[in-house]
């Protein structure tokens, strides 16, 4: 556990000081307590990047935001993001997104930002699974429902997931960056359980996806996949905040609960799951868990 303490402890400081004028990757290595070398190999370990892989995957997807989000010019967003010069901070954003800065700006594609997961999240979920908790004291549950129109639905798909964590061991975790980088999406990426019509032989039910509108055709890499969904109405479940960030699963999974219990005749509706996936878009403190389901108006 002191190797997990020591990279959220990083985690947080890159997340807080990545943006300072003075950042330097030496500073990092002094408030951890170990060498660049020790460090090297706790991330590699864990987070399958070195530190300075980390903190450029960090650097390059501020300067894609930046891109879209402000009119500064290119060589301004390079040096905002530590590059000394124009063309290395060209090479290095075509290595991670395989487009140009100029051209991202100009054609606003997905691409793969850089997501920082705190590793203490992934343990947690881990320390979950192996107790698979059940009961929790996060019982109030929210419920707004939202009109959706025809859209299409765009996602990734997998072979053999069954939940949230299998889907990220088998496809890994640049989906939420790429996902959340298409500027017209309806909500942010989510986990994502799709109706039996749109599962294709040899892949399971559990995919990652955003709503687009209808009209949306923009390119999208490979194997990402798009489908028009018919209208319905969105019935998003969502549980009370909590304190301690370890029990966002407690949070998901008291969601799930609360809609297990729901019985939308009574307000006249009916779960619609043939038609539309459910969207799992986690959990946070601040707002709690969410959770959306397809839903019809009873006749």
């Amino acid at each position: 556990m002191r190797e997990i303490e020591t990279i959220q402890k990083i985690q947080d400081y890159i997340r807080i000081h990545h943006k300072d004028d003075d950042f330097d990757i030496k500073d990092v290595c002094s408030t951890s307590g170990y060498s660049r070398r020790q460090i090297d190999r706790f991330f590699k370990k864990y987070l399958d990047k070195t530190l300075q892989e980390y903190v450029t995957a960090v650097h390059l997807t501020e300067s894609a935001n930046e891109l879209l989000n402000t009119k500064k010019t290119i060589l301004e967003v390079a040096l905002n993001s530590h590059y000394e010069t124009h063309e290395g901070f060209l090479r290095s954003f075509y290595k991670k997104f395989h487009i140009i800065p100029s051209a991202y700006r100009e054609r606003k594609i997905a691409i793969p930002l850089f997501i920082q997961y705190p590793i203490s999240h992934y343990y947690a979920l881990l320390k979950h699974k192996e107790e698979l908790f059940m009961g929790n004291d996060l019982n109030l549950c929210m419920i707004t429902a939202k009109e959706r129109k025809r859209r299409k639905l765009i996602y990734l798909p997998s072979h053999h997931a069954q939940d949230y964590f299998s889907y990220c061991e088998e496809v890994g975790c640049e989906w939420e960056g790429l996902l959340n980088s298409i500027a017209e999406k309806y909500e942010s990426a989510a986990l994502i359980e799709l109706p039996d019509k749109l599962v294709e032989t040899g892949f399971s039910k559990i995919a990652a996806g955003v709503e687009v509108p209808l009209d949306y055709d923009k390119e999208l890499p490979e194997p990402y996949k798009t489908v028009e969904l018919s209208e319905c109405i969105m019935l998003y479940f969502q549980s009370e905040p909590y304190e301690n960030e370890e029990d966002f699963c407690k949070a998901i999974e008291s969601t799930y609960t609360a809609i297990g219990k729901y019985n939308p005749a009574l307000y006249g509706y009916k779960f619609a799951y043939d038609i539309a996936p459910s969207f799992n878009f986690g959990a946070d403190t601040s707002t709690g868990a969410r959770i959306a389901v397809p839903a019809l108006l009873t006749d």
